[in-house]
């Protein structure tokens, strides 16, 4: 009874689905402990899920094929499916927030898992390793090579609350003055006082370390909060 129930295609279909659980998991596990929106369990099953289609696509229709002669099956049929909608899930991970586009790389990442999964379920197994290795090492080495690389162009975004009496346009120019390149600034009035929210390009560490003395020994700045982004 065993015999019949773990036969060699079963056996084989479960060696590849632990493969695609462990090579997604893997580029799932980076994602994780850097903190984004998919992270181990969303790699993990989209992999799977992706090696479950391959061997669907594979093997669910061999003994309908069996059963009829002239029958045509192409077996990538479902595999690009698979490509081509897992696009949604990825769109779900990129946020666009004050002109800065966030998630992209982890959107690709789960496209790729699901090509992992997709050759895993077809006994690439060679490629699936080589290929997992190199999206591993792109996702650590070249993030901290892109972190270098724009060390200098450290983004903040700044929320300064403003007295009355303050002219926001005057405190704008004032800003201009520290090297800084506004990207996008937001004027709100409120009752006691105005809001002021800008999204600055600062050039220089010492410059941006300037500018925070100013604000701090500024006297009609009530409030200031800091988001920084690199």
């Amino acid at each position: 009874m065993w015999e019949m129930i773990f036969d060699d295609e079963f056996l084989n279909s479960i060696v590849k689905l632990i493969t695609a659980l462990i090579l997604s998991g893997l580029i799932g596990f980076e994602r994780e402990i850097n903190k984004h929106s998919a992270g181990f369990r969303t790699h993990i099953l989209v992999g799977v899920s992706s090696c479950l289609m391959m061997l669907l696509s594979i093997n669910g229709f061999q003994e309908f094929m069996d059963s009829y002669d002239n029958v045509r099956f192409d077996p990538a049929r479902i595999p690009s499916y698979v490509i081509s909608g897992i696009g949604f899930l990825g769109a779900g991970t990129i946020i666009v927030n004050s002109g800065t586009i966030r998630g992209l790389t982890t959107a690709a990442s789960i496209w790729a898992v699901a090509g992992l999964g997709l050759i895993v379920g077809n006994g690439m197994y060679r490629e699936a390793f080589v290929t997992t290795i190199i999206i591993l090492l792109s996702l650590v080495l070249l993030n901290k090579w892109e972190r270098r690389i724009h060390r200098k162009n450290h983004h903040v975004m700044f929320e300064v609350r403003l007295s009355k009496q303050k002219e926001a346009a005057l405190f704008l120019e004032n800003v201009r003055e520290f090297t800084v390149d506004i990207r996008e600034f937001d004027i709100v009035k409120e009752e006691e006082y105005t809001k002021v929210k800008m999204y600055i390009n600062a050039i220089d560490e010492k410059k941006r370390t300037n500018l925070y003395e100013w604000l701090l020994n500024q006297e009609d700045v009530h409030r200031i909060k800091l988001r920084f982004r690199s």
